[in-house]
């Protein structure tokens, strides 16, 4: 019967990779690596540790199913939760969607309630003791249309006031894109959301201090309910590694890899600042329902998709935010930024796959703007999107002021892969300054792109929002229609 039942498994997996639109040729049905094979493996293995595979068809086989089925696959869907859980009692409970971020309770969490200090805000920081109390950003967002329904998905990466040096992703859902559900600790089945992805815990592995959402690529049509889809995670690793910086004294801001905003987090460093630079490197993790995680090994010798470059590089401190695009059938482009030690800024480079797995660079495409412009000492956290109704690439991205100030811009290609030019001079999106509350009057940054479909012809934006005493959330902002010179605040909730 157990033979039985994993032969009929296995031929799902099967069956799903034959049946799926063109992006399925991307899906490895190899072996990725046998240097796992020789690698500590952690005893046990939790659902939101998401562990390492190296064998898709088995990972596809064994993963818990997709949420809102009820197939014959039910007695292995509870098993696998079993098999997945943690042992302490109170992290099995159910985490299911709370509507924490509705409009009663996103005047009560705000201080002060009022709109001119919230506006724009989606996602304020979770409850007390919540696994993303103490920040919150890198929001990726994805919408699904169904026959009778609309499903938003954001991933992002969140931390507690407990420990807040160490990032984890998260899922919050919503059913149109503004008022979010989310979950104060992990994930236990394929219904709730929260805490999805923790650290690695390997020692050897490249993502032991923190992880961050870059993008999240669905390897089906965007036309189909999100419980069709197989998920690739692209992601931000830090390690403990330590990279050498030594001309602190010629920048006007503070250099840190990963950023860290709230006062709380800089007490640890001289004169009260945290100068760290920790290596970080792009992973690579795979879903059948955005909340259960495991890890596909990269050429790296820590299981990245790759390294930093030579000591010569423009990207030989860190690779950050990889975010990736499907251009077509055996070409994927991937956006990351780094530091620049040369020139002194940040800059956007990007690398090329035929599988998504093995990446190759094509080196820096974007770097700072002109002196006195909003992104003169750099531009990083990049998003790509390809337009549907001209077919050129659009990329909203983080621009980084002579004084270190954060705020948005847009550049455009025609190919995606050279030729960016920036949309305009000036930053389509920046923080409220004058608001003395604003939630977001620090700085913004960490773009996310959403095209609508239908009679709206809107973009949206999201973006992770700095406010007074370095306090995080997640905002939106849209286009007027189709023209993206300008964005504005979402203002269409009261609170």
């Amino acid at each position: 019967m157990e033979a039985t039942t994993a032969a009929s498994g296995m031929m799902t997996a099967i069956n799903f990779l034959a049946t799926s639109p063109t992006p399925r040729t991307f899906l490895p049905t190899t072996s990725l690596s046998s240097r796992w094979l020789s690698k500590p493996k952690k005893p046990n293995l939790l659902a939101v540790s998401a562990p390492r595979v190296n064998n898709l068809l088995s990972f596809l086989t064994h993963c818990s199913t997709k949420p809102d089925t009820n197939t014959n696959n039910e007695t292995d869907q509870d098993s696998t939760i079993e098999h997945n859980s943690n042992s302490n009692s109170k992290s099995n409970q159910s985490n299911a969607p709370s509507s924490s971020n509705s409009d009663e309770a996103l005047g009560a969490s705000l201080s002060p309630s009022n709109s001119s200090s919230s506006r724009g805000l989606v996602l304020d920081l979770g409850s007390t003791n919540s696994w993303d109390s103490g920040e919150i950003g890198s929001p990726v967002v994805k919408r699904f249309l169904g026959d009778d329904e609309e499903r938003w998905y954001m991933w992002y990466h969140g931390n507690s006031g407990e420990n807040p040096g160490s990032d984890s992703v998260g899922l919050a859902i919503s059913s149109n894109g503004i008022h979010w559900e989310r979950g104060n600790g992990p994930v236990r089945t394929s219904n709730d959301v929260g805490l999805v992805m923790n650290c690695g815990k390997d020692w050897w592995a490249f993502d032991t201090l923190s992880i961050r959402p870059s993008e999240v690529a669905i390897m089906s049509s965007n036309k189909v309910r999100a419980s069709s889809a197989v998920y690739w995670l692209y992601y931000t690793g830090y390690s403990s590694e330590k990279m050498n910086f030594l001309d602190y004294d010629s920048l006007e801001f503070n250099l840190e890899n990963p950023e860290r905003f709230h006062v709380g987090n800089l007490l640890n460093g001289e004169n009260g600042l945290k100068r760290k630079i920790n290596k970080s490197l792009p992973g690579l993790a795979i879903s059948q329902d955005g909340r259960h995680w495991a890890r596909i090994e990269g050429e790296h010798h820590s299981g990245a998709l790759f390294d930093v470059g030579s000591d010569e590089d423009w990207d030989s401190l860190f690779i950050a935010a990889p975010q990736v695009v499907f251009h077509g059938n055996g070409d994927l482009r991937m956006y990351y930024h780094s530091f620049d030690v040369e020139k002194g800024e940040f800059g956007i480079g990007i690398a090329r796959s035929r599988d998504g797995i093995k990446w190759v660079k094509l080196g820096k495409i974007m770097g700072g703007g002109i002196r006195g412009s909003f992104d003169e000492f750099g531009v990083k956290n990049a998003c790509v999107a390809r337009n549907k109704k001209d077919g050129k690439y659009l990329m909203a991205y983080e621009g980084v002021g002579a004084d270190g100030s954060s705020s948005i811009g847009l550049a455009v290609s025609t190919g995606g892969l050279k030729g960016w030019r920036r949309f305009q001079d000036n930053n389509v999106l920046k923080a409220e300054v004058e608001a003395e509350d604003g939630w977001d009057n620090k700085g913004i940054g960490s773009p996310y792109l959403v095209q609508m479909d239908g009679d709206s012809d809107e973009w949206r934006l999201y973006y992770r929002g700095i406010g007074n005493g370095g306090r995080t959330g997640i905002g939106l902002a849209v286009s007027e229609g189709s023209d993206v010179r300008k964005f504005t605040r979402w203002t269409g909730f009261s609170v």
